[in-house]
């Protein structure tokens, strides 16, 4: 496998005018011949790019992705390779639901590191994950106002008891449960069981068609556990995504494969790191989507 700085030389060396975009799609198009499906690499630059608006899943999104599937041979199936740190769930079940249709619910996903939150959403309606020992997943616990809906479900009946068997309690508890909104329980709650009925029907549609409802319920509910998680940046690994429930690959199972699959992610992760680039949509034939720091938009065609 070409290193970090192997991949790196290359695209400085690179002839073309596109540096970046040439080994993108060189690699990206080694993934396409190994197993003969469509591939898209779908990447948020969130971990160079921090407090950047876009680089979450959102209903833009479905745009890049209708320039990016249309043109491919569907009947083949999709590799959708993910790295992102999640989004908005109403846009996330917009995109699955237009993904599962575009392909038949043929779907396989690669996290060559890290598809959390909404991202691990995506991944779930997917036939298997691919994953490696680097890679991770995270809870898929909505977030109110930058705040876990479980935590803030989990105060708010701490309050309840603490003041039911102390009184005294009320004065502290009243400065905290007063800076909630008079419907923010409700959709906590609301947005809990939105994110958890996508997982469950996804699971039940795709990777788990001939698994109980109970068994899939369960993966649910450890997925979307607050208090098991602790945190909505918890980062689930291979073993732990495998001990949940989930139909994971281990790309070390494969080593050719695995070469591929982190090569591919080492030239996004270069371009993500030396371009403006936030966001980058792209398929095997030589489409893509690549939205920069100026918010602007603009299509790449080239020949593989």
């Amino acid at each position: 496998m070409p290193s970090w700085n192997t991949i790196l030389k290359e695209i400085q060396t690179e002839p073309k005018t596109d540096p970046f975009l040439n080994v993108r799609q060189r690699y990206i198009n080694q993934l396409f011949k190994r197993r003969g499906g469509n591939v898209i690499a779908y990447y948020s630059g969130w971990l160079q790019k921090s407090n950047i608006r876009g680089v979450e899943i959102n209903d833009n999104d479905k745009n890049f992705f209708m320039a990016v599937i249309h043109g491919l041979e569907r009947n083949k199936g999709l590799d959708l390779i993910l790295h992102t740190p999640g989004g908005e769930v109403a846009a996330t079940e917009s995109l699955i639901d237009y993904l599962t249709t575009m392909f038949n619910f043929d779907i396989e996903v690669f996290v060559p590191q890290i598809a959390m939150s909404a991202g691990t959403m995506i991944a779930c309606a997917s036939k298997q994950i691919h994953m490696g020992k680097q890679s991770n997943l995270g809870p898929i616990d909505p977030q109110i106002g930058g705040l876990p809906a479980g935590a803030i479900l989990d105060e708010f009946e701490q309050a309840a008891k603490e003041i039911k068997k102390q009184p005294e309690k009320i004065p502290l508890w009243q400065v905290i449960v007063s800076k909630y909104h008079p419907s923010l329980i409700l959709s906590c709650e609301n947005a809990i069981e939105w994110s958890k009925d996508i997982v469950k029907r996804y699971l039940k549609a795709v990777m788990f068609s001939d698994a109980s409802e109970e068994y899939i319920s369960e993966i649910v509910d450890n997925l979307s556990d607050h208090n098991q998680m602790k945190a909505h940046s918890k980062h689930i690994g291979l073993k732990e995504a495998q001990k949940i429930g989930l139909k994971i690959n281990p790309l070390e199972s494969d080593n050719e494969l695995q070469d591929i699959v982190l090569t591919i992610h080492h030239t996004y992760m270069h371009t993500l790191n030396s371009t403006p680039a936030i966001k980058i949509v792209e398929n095997h034939i030589g489409v893509g989507q690549i939205q920069s720091l100026q918010q602007q938009q603009f299509t790449n065609k080239f020949n593989s």
